[in-house]
């Protein structure tokens, strides 16, 4: 009976070492990631889905085993992911764009489709100023607010003027805005005029801007149509970007510069270009700017002489507003004509359309 006692003893431990030795090579072998099935999406579908002349376009992509879409717009957007497959987009311009989506299965498997939209976009009147006031009086204070004084280092420019509200710099009558610089003491400074801006009170991201405007003669001057983002105060300059949709230096008459400034592109490193045109000074001229989300472009009298390639890394993509000043000297204005007296800046319209 103890012989049989110790075999059985024997057989249970041989039989219970084999078993733990099964489960643990089990263990082993089930703790091995599974390579994943590569099963790419099939019976992809895309549709857009054009609304009326707004640019806006609706579009769905679908696919059996897809997980995500990635779409490429046709305009230079790209990367654009949606979960579901549907995407809303505005377009700025009119235009056929070829529009590609990319669907991606779990196992990163891809299948691509494109199609071709052809969008028609047509602007309509946003905002305006048409300055025709019945009566000669201060711009309209529900539109325009002023810079006021000679700013931190003269607006950062070396600038020599000092910027006032009274209506002796600014008014608006005969149904033109008039930003008059004068030669004369106030407050420490040798010069006066304005500077209006529309922060506070109108600010837009994207659109076309038409302005006419007759620009002042005498050396040193230096008017300015511009733009400043709305995070101007928080991220200061030139991380806010700028827009100066029209310069003209009286030293150098007829030349107009569009410029934009931004991080690592501003002051004398800025970027933009210029033009020539006759009688900037004797007669209205219209400078347009064109913004979308892929593209900036500046014209005078309808012919453009600047086009720069927007990216959604640039700041180009928020809300601006609008800056009119006449400055005198500076860093851009340079001398200034000893004989200077007076100089006028006259703006017949702004317009807004998007």
């Amino acid at each position: 009976m103890m012989f049989s006692k110790s075999i059985l003893r024997l057989k249970f431990f041989s039989v219970l070492f084999i078993l733990l030795l099964a489960a643990l090579t089990s263990c082993g072998k089930g703790g091995d990631t599974p390579t994943p099935v590569s099963t790419a999406p099939t019976n992809l579908s895309l549709d857009a889905t054009v609304s009326g002349t707004s640019g806006n376009v609706v579009f769905k992509a679908a696919a059996t085993n897809a997980v995500m879409y990635t779409f490429d717009l046709g305009n230079g957007i790209k990367d654009q992911v949606s979960v579901t497959g549907d995407l809303t987009y505005k377009y700025a311009t009119s235009g056929v764009y070829t529009v590609s989506v990319v669907a991606k299965s779990a196992s990163g498997a891809t299948a691509s489709k494109t199609t071709v939209v052809t969008v028609t976009t047509s602007l309509s009147l946003v905002w305006s100023d048409e300055f025709d006031a019945a009566t000669a009086s201060a711009p309209d204070p529900n539109k325009w607010g002023y810079d006021i004084g000679t700013g931190s280092g003269g607006w950062g420019n070396n600038e020599q003027e000092y910027y006032t509200n009274r209506t002796t710099n600014s008014i608006v009558s005969g149904g033109t805005l008039k930003i008059t610089a004068l030669k004369e003491s106030f407050s420490g400074s040798n010069y006066t005029s304005a500077r209006l801006l529309s922060k506070g009170k109108f600010s837009f991201k994207y659109g076309k801007v038409d302005i006419s405007a007759k620009l002042p003669a005498g050396g040193g001057t230096w008017p300015a149509l511009w733009m400043l983002g709305d995070n101007f105060g928080s991220a200061g300059w030139p991380a806010c970007g700028e827009i100066d949709i029209m310069e003209h230096i009286g030293n150098s008459l007829n030349k107009i510069y569009g410029t934009l400034h931004y991080p690592g592109r501003s002051g004398g490193n800025a970027d933009g270009a210029t033009t020539m045109i006759n009688n900037a000074t004797t007669a209205f001229h219209k400078y347009t700017l064109e913004w979308t989300d892929v593209s900036i472009k500046i014209y005078v009298d309808d012919v453009v002489f600047y086009t720069f390639a927007n990216k959604a890394t640039m700041p180009f993509n928020q809300n601006f507003f609008f800056i009119f000043n006449v400055a005198m000297g500076g860093n851009l204005g340079g001398a200034i004509d000893p004989a200077f007296t007076s100089g006028v800046m006259e703006v017949d319209y702004v317009r807004v359309y998007q």
